[in-house]
């Protein structure tokens, strides 16, 4: 169940019009957290977003399921959440919860290392088109805003410096 303050960081989300998925990184970002905390582990970086974006869709986030790339099973399980997430709340079985918090606790909490993050956030870039790429930057520069532009810009030229402080 995500925490309340998530849900409404997302919701905020989606009154100032962002993507839905802005807003279900809120729920990514808090299973992040969960797994650096030590609440529970995670197999691999997809494995925790997997679980954010599935919070997210229960809780009613507008995200649709993935196209291509994914299995017909993962495709089902996105649109079975996001299902869940159009009817409202249902009870949930506490025999199935235990049992996945407990195979979850068996696993590492390195999944949310920066460098492992990193690593994944490079080998997704990877496999996008250049073209894929520059429209997503040129839709960041529409819609940050000047303030958040120039900072990125400084961050850039830091980190082109390799001084990231």
């Amino acid at each position: 169940m995500p925490e309340e303050e998530v849900v409404e960081r997302a919701q905020r989300d989606k009154e100032e019009g962002k993507s839905p998925s802005t807003q279900a990184g809120e729920f990514v970002r808090e299973e992040m957290h969960h797994v650096r905390e030590g609440k529970h582990g995670a197999r691999s970086p997809q494995q925790a977003i997997a679980i954010g974006l599935s919070k997210a869709r229960r809780a009613g986030v507008n995200l649709a399921p993935p196209k291509r790339g994914a299995s017909a099973k993962t495709r089902a399980q996105a649109a079975r959440d996001s299902r869940k997430g159009r009817s409202g709340s249902h009870k949930r079985s506490a025999t199935r919860s235990r049992a996945t918090t407990k195979a979850l606790r068996r696993e590492g909490h390195s999944a949310a290392s920066r460098a492992s993050l990193s690593q994944h956030a490079h080998a997704a870039a990877n496999r996008r088109g250049a073209s894929s790429r520059q429209q997503s930057a040129r839709k960041a520069v529409r819609t940050k805003g000047k303030k958040k532009r120039s900072a990125a810009a400084r961050k850039g030229a830091r980190t082109r410096k390799g001084t990231l402080a």
